[in-house]
This record gives C-alpha cells, structure tokens and sequence, in this order.
C-alpha cells in the first residue's frame, strides 16, 4: 500500500466514487465518512482550516481515507469531521484498518504531533488498530469515553413491529397531534429533492435562531460557516438521494423541522427545531415520533441514529445507544502525562459536585480578577 496526500479535497469523480464504495465496506456505514460531507467541510469552512487528506492506494485502487484538518500554530491535527460529524474514522475495508492505520503513523509523519481523534466509535477496527500500533511508531496514546449515542433498532421485523406499537401507544404525541388538528391539517413531509430542500432551509435556519435567542443562547446556525456548510451538505447529499429534510405542517405552515440523512440503513436525526410559537404543542417530540414510526415501514431502514447528545427525551425513544471514545495521540510524552492528568483531575471533581462548583468559582474569581488587572 502507498500513500498519497492532498492539502485539499480534490473534486474528481473517480475518487468519490472509490471512496464511497470503501465507506459502504465499514463495519457501520456511515454519512459522517462520505466523500460528500469532507468536500462539505472544506467548502464550508474554508480559510479556517488546513484539509490533509490521507490516500491508501493499492496500484490504482483505493483501499483507505483518512481526512484531517491541521492547525499548524498548535502543532495539532484532527479528524477534518471532527466538529460536524456524530461518528469520524479511518475509511477502509475492516481487514486493511490495520495496515492503513499503521502507515498513517509511520515516519516521516505527514501529522502534527498532537494528533486528536474525537468521536470514533469504540468498535471500530480502529480504535484497537491505534492501540496496538501507536506505541510502536513512537505515539503515546490516550483513549478516554467520549458519548453514547441513543438509537432505536431496527434491524428486524419484529423489532419494526414493537417500536411501531410504541409510537401509537405514546399519550402525550397522540394529544398534543389532536390538538394541533383542531388548528388545521396536520402533515409531515420527508423533503428529500433539493429545490425543495433549499426553499425549507431558510425557515430551518430562523426558527432555530429564534429558539436559541428565546433561551438566551446564540445558535451555531448564527455563524456563517456552519450555515453555509449545512447548505452546501444538503445539496451535495441531495445530488445522492441521501439528504432527508423533515417537516411538520399545520394547513402548510411548518412548525417543526428535523435536518436529517438516510444513509447505510441508518435514518440520522442530525439537527432539530420547532417554532416557539408552538411550543406548547410540543411539535419537536411529535415529529421525532412520526419520523421513528415512518422508518418501521421501510425496509432498508435497520435504525434511527439520534447522535451525539443526553438530551432527555431521546431516553424516551432509544432502544440501543452506540459507544464513542476520545482518543488523542502525542509524540511528547509529556504533553501525554498532562492531558491524562486533565482528564483524571476533572473526571475526579465531577464526582464530588460541591467541589466541582467551589474550584469553577474560584477558577471564575482569578479570570475575572486577571481581566480587571
């Protein structure tokens, strides 16, 4: 196997075709690993990130993917998805991770010497392929959790079967639907074209604006860069029929939008929002059930993925949750020692919360005192 590296996403359509065909070889094909969603990031943040992009050819075929994003000024490296995407990974058929894995680190390193990998799944092929060859090519590694994942499962009829049951038993989505139906028709739409998909954003975007700002929050929607990745994502998945735009309508009037993919029998419930206008009508929570319920009537469908996230209400639908872990490698040894001592001392605080809330106070106090200085 030899390496080719890029500084850029290189648009050839021999590439994202090879490459999307080694993503469906995944143990858990994944939107997140797609030729679509790098060329989406760097597009979309462009100016504000350095793409290098890892190429594993065997002759002239493609056999790994490796994206990253380097900040040369912290000397640090990281999966180029790392900010946008749920699941980010090494991509190759599972019996080439290792090999992959451990050309990637060899010297010279085309890496920075912090390398961080958030996000990866902890079953992957390659969390153990970084356990076992970092060490070897002079990495000092550190794995620590990262999220559970909520799901629902799908993947047999009888599982359809149940969860579907679930979803017409649930009170509070069958009263406040019967509510909303005394205003007006009650729909949901599943967008998938992107003329449609283009109309609907901009509405997306000002109701979660609006959502954020009613809880004196800023939405991630305000920046100009998430914004025009989400649109830029959108019509490069619509162009594959992946994209999945889900809307609920009183009499045409949306109320409640999910920006989600289909992709690998995975149906990915990636970023939400409800007019707050409505709120009391708990439209959110009712179109998560209708888009779970919707996805037990189709077939290729094995799960709905509500990703990364504890938020409460997804207890109230998952049947499964999928593991992730943070796992950062360091060529100093001692940039290691620190970020595990890091991890050790706030996991430590977190279990004492009295402590936890005395050491941000004072933590709080010196900031605020070197600021006035």
């Amino acid at each position: 196997m030899r390496l080719v590296l890029h500084r850029e996403i290189p648009e050839n359509e021999d590439l994202r075709r090879q490459w999307n065909e080694l993503v469906l070889r995944m143990e858990s094909p994944e939107v997140f690993y797609t030729y679509e969603w790098a060329l989406a990031v760097s597009r979309g943040y462009k100016g504000s990130m350095e793409p290098l992009l890892v190429l594993g050819y065997e002759q002239e075929s493609l056999v790994g993917v490796a994206a990253f994003a380097i900040d040369e000024e912290r000397q640090r490296a990281s999966f180029l998805a790392g900010n946008t995407a749920d699941y980010c990974d090494f991509v190759s058929d599972p019996s080439r991770r290792l090999e992959f894995v451990n050309l990637v680190l060899r010297e010279p390193q085309p890496l920075a010497p912090n390398l961080t990998l958030p996000n990866l799944p902890a079953s992957s092929a390659t969390a153990w392929a970084l356990k076992d060859t970092s060490m070897q090519q002079g990495w000092a590694h550190f794995s620590r959790p990262a999220f559970q994942c909520a799901q629902v499962d799908l993947a047999s009829c009888s599982q359809k079967e149940s969860v579907k049951r679930a979803m017409h038993s649930k009170q509070m989505v069958r009263r406040h639907v019967k509510a909303m139906a005394r205003t007006g028709r009650v729909e949901v739409q599943h967008l998938t074209d992107w003329c449609e998909v283009s109309e609907a954003l901009p509405a997306f975007r000002d109701a979660h604006l609006q959502r954020f700002c009613s809880l004196g929050r800023r939405s991630n929607l305000a920046s100009p860069q998430r914004w025009g990745f989400l649109r830029e994502l959108a019509r490069l998945l619509a162009s594959q029929g992946w994209m999945t735009l889900s809307r609920l309508t009183i009499s045409g009037r949306p109320i409640a939008w999910a920006y989600g993919f289909k992709f690998g029998g995975s149906w990915f419930y990636y970023q939400p929002t409800f007019d707050i206008r409505f709120r009391s009508y708990y439209p959110g929570f009712c179109l998560l059930a209708r888009i779970v319920e919707d996805a037990c009537d189709q077939p290729e469908i094995q799960r709905v993925d509500l990703g990364l996230g504890d938020e409460g209400y997804k207890s109230r639908f998952a049947t499964d949750h999928r593991e992730t872990v943070h796992i950062t490698l360091n060529s100093s040894v001692i940039s290691h020692i620190r970020e595990e001592l890091r991890y050790h001392t706030a996991s430590a605080l977190k279990s004492v919360p009295p402590l936890e809330r005395c050491v941000r106070r004072l933590l709080g106090k010196t900031v605020a005192g070197g600021a006035r200085a």
